[in-house]
């Protein structure tokens, strides 16, 4: 497809931009459009999945027919396979006469099923169906009936986590996945965003009668390097409200960046924080599984040094690495001359000695002693036994299940929210730790 095609189809439908991943994607969209293959359409939310759905559409021999396009995610579970598929009367509360569904009525035409990833199980199936062999049956019903629709489906979601998660059919993803056409992120598009800027600004400014709005250098170096996290349609709503808020028709730096988040303000990767930290961020949403990796690290780290600064004093050795130990961990010395070894209760030499040394025990009887020995003997183990227990993942993984479990009085989809992971992963956790009874 010559550059000249592509530039006539993006006029057709209305779609801005020359970025190459871009132009790549209407490209197969264009080569695709004639057969009857099914499309899977990936990208992010407010990206424009569904102007590619309408240029399969308006380029096949199918635009003649009815194109509909629906959102799976916004149609409740209970209704979905009477909204695809249709129903008798009669056939649950509420169904007081037939009806088609969209798959009867679009016979002939194309079906945009947006957020494929959120349909639930029970009606993949029927999809799945509908998809090998043309045939669907109506809710109530056991009359098979035949179709000939052409599916297009997009997703926002990494459908093959979602199939490992046991959330997807397996089967269902790799027969919609006959051509895939991935839409580019806005963050990706490098100087199509001040393109669609300008767009909108001067889309807006007919319709509240105003003055485009223009942007400085400044200002369009900064509004390329935000990252929209919701695409084009988060840019489409700042350029609205700077079109009827701003009373300066051109807009700096400064005045741009109060309509951008400041937490999606760079394309810079984030760094991740201790809770606490300086840099750590106001919410302070960190997994507590990276925070315990973190003061397990900074645990290990310390118990390595205090080992090796212990070793050294009792070998009377003092390297330089000791020797800063020593200053950096001055607060656990007192202000002595160094041990010699000899007399393990023995005292200073001099007063005011400026060497560091480790505070001896207190002088004692031999009866005391012998009971000092047999104490220390009897709970040497106890700070092994205590940073076993603590230390240990499992537990504290455990320990925060039964916690989301008593929380949400043992409802276990609400849990797994809270927990983030999958009603899946929690019942596999369930039996690993012989919960289930909870």
């Amino acid at each position: 497809m010559t550059p000249s095609e592509i530039q006539s189809i993006k006029q057709r439908f209305g779609i801005i931009g020359n970025a190459p991943a871009l132009n790549y994607a209407i490209q197969v969209a264009a080569q695709v459009a004639p057969t009857d293959m099914t499309v899977l359409i990936t990208g992010e939310s407010g990206s424009g999945k569904e102007s590619f759905s309408k240029i399969i559409h308006a380029l096949s021999p199918r635009k003649h027919g009815q194109f509909i396009a629906i959102n799976c995610g916004a149609i409740p579970e209970g209704t979905i396979d009477s909204e695809l598929f249709g129903h008798e009367k009669g056939s649950f509360t509420g169904a007081n006469e037939a009806r088609k569904g969209y798959f009867e009525v679009t016979n002939g035409g194309t079906i945009f099923l947006d957020e494929i990833g959120e349909m639930p199980l029970g009606t993949q199936a029927r999809l799945l169906r509908v998809l090998e062999n043309g045939e669907f049956i109506r809710v109530g019903s056991s009359k098979v009936q035949k179709t000939d629709v052409r599916v297009v489906a997009a997703t926002n979601v990494n459908l093959l986590n979602a199939v490992r998660e046991g959330r997807f059919r397996e089967d269902l993803y790799y027969r919609l996945n006959t051509v895939p056409i991935t839409v580019p992120p806005l963050r990706e598009r490098g100087d199509d965003i001040y393109l669609l800027f300008r767009k909108f600004a001067t889309d807006f400014a007919e319709r509240y009668r105003v003055k485009p709005i223009s942007l400085t250098t400044e200002a369009i170096a900064d509004l390329q390097r935000f990252r929209f996290p919701g695409n084009i349609r988060q840019l489409k709503n700042v350029a609205e409200q700077m079109s009827v808020l701003e009373m300066e028709r051109e807009v700096d730096a400064q005045r741009l960046r109060q309509y951008l988040p400041a937490d999606h303000n760079s394309q810079l990767p984030m760094l991740l924080h201790a809770a606490g930290s300086p840099d750590a961020g106001p919410s302070g949403t960190y997994s507590e599984r990276d925070l315990l990796y973190k003061v397990l690290f900074d645990m290990r780290r310390d118990m390595t040094d205090l080992k090796k600064l212990v070793l050294d004093l009792a070998a009377g050795q003092r390297p330089a690495e000791t020797q800063e130990l020593l200053r950096q961990n001055s607060h656990l010395f007192t202000n002595l001359p160094p041990y010699d070894g000899s007399n393990r209760h023995s005292r200073p030499a001099e007063a005011g000695a400026s060497e560091y040394f480790i505070n001896p025990r207190p002088e004692i009887t031999v009866d005391e002693e012998a009971a000092y020995e047999d104490e220390s003997q009897r709970v040497e183990d106890i700070p092994h036994e205590t940073e076993e227990e603590t230390l240990s993942l499992e537990a504290k993984e455990k320990e925060m299940i039964i916690k989301a479990l008593k929380k949400h009085h043992n409802k276990r989809k609400y849990a797994a929210h809270d927990l983030g992971i999958s009603e899946r992963t929690l019942y596999r956790k369930l039996k690993q730790y012989d919960l289930e009874q909870l």
